[in-house]
């Protein structure tokens, strides 16, 4: 069974998704000042916000997913500080990430939601 390691890390600048398990390891040591057979996952993406490819080391070997979204683009996180190289994510902002899910329009989504619900409810007879 794969395990994902629970420390996520996404790139905040794009990358040449053409790069392999050596190149993109060496980005991590490099740029990132990581070791990428520890215990992260590393997320990097292109210049259009298209695709992204995870790197992790698994303990037997490096592993990489590399998705494209059918339509839209990716979402890189938005609270970046000055001069990061990476920003650590949670589970759940992954999740939304990989599905192309930005979460200004979740928030928006739910605020409409909510605001509906207040002005809909039901009567009682």
């Amino acid at each position: 069974m794969m395990r994902l390691p629970r420390a996520i890390y996404v790139a905040t600048e794009p990358v040449n998704l053409h790069l392999s398990f050596d190149r993109l390891a060496g980005i991590i040591r490099q740029q990132f000042g990581g070791e990428p057979r520890g215990e992260a996952l590393f997320v990097f993406h292109n210049r259009r916000g298209t695709h992204v490819k995870c790197l992790w080391h698994d303990r037997s070997g490096y592993c990489i997913l590399y998705k494209r979204l059918d339509r839209g683009v990716y979402r890189i996180p938005l609270a970046i500080p000055a001069g990061a190289t990476h920003v650590a994510v949670s589970c759940r902002e992954l999740d939304l990430l990989m599905q192309g899910i930005d979460r200004r329009a979740l928030r928006a989504a739910r605020r409409t939601v909510q605001a509906r619900a207040k002005t809909h409810r039901p009567t009682q007879n």
